[in-house]
């Protein structure tokens, strides 16, 4: 449970960092298991080129895992 807890802290000071927009994907992610650019810009009515950045900053960083390319990424 000490580990979890530790985790669980970890990760709240990592998420605190992000912009709202990150975490808002994240939390996406986790609800849905995948997302496309596509999915967020229904969801949030950002525009395409914010979210690519928004996405390569989480990729890079390694909060999220690129599956694919081209169109057909998620």
């Amino acid at each position: 449970m000490k580990r979890l807890a530790k985790k669980i802290e970890r990760e709240k000071i990592i998420i605190a960092a992000l912009p709202e927009l990150s975490v808002r994907i994240i939390e996406h992610v986790r609800e849905h298991g995948r997302v496309t650019i596509s999915d967020i810009v229904r969801l949030t009515g950002t525009s395409r080129d914010t979210l690519k950045q928004h996405f390569l900053q989480l990729v890079a960083e390694g909060h999220l895992a690129l599956h694919g390319s081209g169109r057909g990424a998620w």
